[in-house]
């Protein structure tokens, strides 16, 4: 990793400078957990007495809480609000008489848990502003939360510093895309040291920022690996939502939800020993190479959310991803849930050409840690269709599939696979790591998910036989896939 250079040191110097020299912003700067990282760049590049109204670094835990109030974890979203509520509302009741007319007010705060001396843990933060767009307006406000992916806790200071500067830049001067706002925030940092794993806008100044459809964007633009929604199809953060959990996911494209993506999450629950509020069951979409608009992404996930269930989407489409990311939140125990179609994509090399060890290194770091597949069976009529399919040929079946019944049943212990995989894939069996999953619903056997859009498109009678009820309203109250 290299050092900061002197050139994104100086633009970062141009930006608290300009801010500086912005007659108009006056705030208060409120920093826990890594020194006064953000508020010494408006101090080292002169002029600060145009910006700084405040500076504070409440460190000992007592003090803190006298201040903000005690929450159930200190680098936390709870937190991060609790400062900007004190520090803004104070600003503005000390303040506004003298210079309301003529100022835009702004709080800024972070908490931040660097990694420590041993190494051990990962490196996060809490960052957030609450700020007027022009004299007198309603405020308005973002709240991020970053992983600091540098090594050591002085580079993930450094880090820190720079993003802080860019948040309140751009805040005050670029709010015109969420692309352009979202971009500015790693400017001089770059997306390999700070991950941006969540974003949450309101307020009149952000008034065509959607939250969902910026999730989405922090995908698309590399700034972050997967984002979640939550039940009701709204950003949550995974660090807080997955936290000490057990997880059981399930893989799908939910083009639209179907009953097969219902019947794999519950069959998959019925064979999980046991349940309870350190449990959760989600979905997983993955538009890493996804060609469909973001809207209609946007129109997945509300039909997700129809259905009351949270969805995890994220960019990667090799499996082994998922666990590495998970075990970033949690310790608990970590159950995938996949179709017969994604063993092709388990044994795929093409996947693993940039892992020296190919399929086997990716099955190595899939199933540790107790890591499991449960595979959902598959109708003989669609494993027909399945074998046609010339990569599935290639990777996974024999040809001499031709024979399977068109109504029967093949669950995972009953498919036969080509030689090359066939040891591996029989001791991933026996060893339990892949779990047939029985009893699957034989009305959610028979649909066909993967025309389920174009039949709707096209209005072919009994498509609304093969989707949740839930999602049958919401398709037609939102005209999802009409002419």
């Amino acid at each position: 990793m290299t050092e900061p250079n002197q050139e994104s040191g100086a633009a970062t110097s141009r930006k608290a400078l300009a801010i500086n020299l912005d007659r108009t912003a006056y705030g208060a700067f409120a920093e826990i957990g890594a020194g006064q990282e953000v508020v010494r760049h408006f101090f080292k590049a002169g002029g600060a007495s145009g910006t700084v109204a405040k500076s504070i670094s409440a460190y000992d835990m007592r003090v803190s809480d006298a201040i903000y109030g005690h929450p159930k974890r200190y680098v936390s979203q709870e937190r991060l609000e609790k400062m900007l509520d004190h520090e803004f509302s104070l600003l503005v009741d000390r303040l506004a008489a003298d210079r309301g007319a003529q100022t835009r007010f702004f709080a800024f705060a972070d908490t931040v848990a660097t990694t420590p001396h041993d190494g051990k843990g990962q490196g996060h933060s809490w960052i957030g502003m609450r700020f007027q767009d022009q004299p007198l307006a309603e405020p308005s406000e973002v709240v991020l939360h970053l992983r600091l992916w540098d090594k050591d806790a002085g580079r993930q200071q450094d880090a820190l510093g720079i993003v802080g500067v860019n948040l309140i830049h751009a805040a005050l001067n670029h709010r015109e895309t969420v692309d352009q706002f979202l971009m500015a925030l790693v400017d001089d940092v770059g997306a390999g040291r700070v991950e941006v794993e969540f974003a949450n806008f309101r307020g009149p100044a952000f008034g065509s920022f959607d939250n969902r459809a910026t999730a989405l964007r922090l995908v698309r633009l590399g700034l972050t690996d997967a984002v979640l929604f939550g039940p009701e199809g709204q950003p949550q953060v995974p660090s807080e939502y997955f936290y000490k959990k057990s997880v059981l996911v399930a893989r799908g494209s939910f083009r639209p939800v179907s009953l097969v993506n219902e019947d794999m999450l519950a069959c998959a629950l019925r064979s999980v020993p046991q349940t309870g509020p350190d449990f959760v069951a989600l979905f997983e979409m993955c538009i890493g190479s996804d060609p469909h608009p973001e809207s209609e992404l946007i129109d997945r996930i509300r039909l997700v959310g129809a259905m009351q269930h949270p969805l995890l989407v994220t960019r990667h489409r090799g499996w082994y991803r998922l666990p590495a990311y998970f075990r970033m939140h949690t310790t608990g125990t970590i159950t995938l849930v996949a179709g017969m179609n994604n063993l092709v994509d388990l044994f795929n090399p093409e996947y693993y050409t940039h892992l020296d060890g190919g399929v086997l290194e990716a099955c190595g770091r899939l199933f540790k840690d107790g890591v499991r597949i449960m595979v959902y069976p598959m109708r003989g009529d669609q494993l027909r269709r399945l074998i046609l399919d010339p990569v599935a040929c290639k990777v996974c079946f024999p040809d001499s599939y031709g024979h399977v019944e068109a109504d029967s049943v093949v669950t995972a212990s009953d498919i036969q696979m080509l030689p090359a995989v066939a040891g591996l894939f029989q001791h991933l069996l026996n060893n339990k790591f892949l779990v047939p999953i029985t009893g699957a619903d034989e009305k959610a056997l028979a649909c066909q998910p993967r025309t389920l859009a174009e039949r709707i498109k096209n209005n072919t009678p009994g498509w609304e036989n093969e989707v949740p009820p839930s999602v049958v309203i919401a398709i037609k109250s939102l005209k999802l896939w009409s002419n």
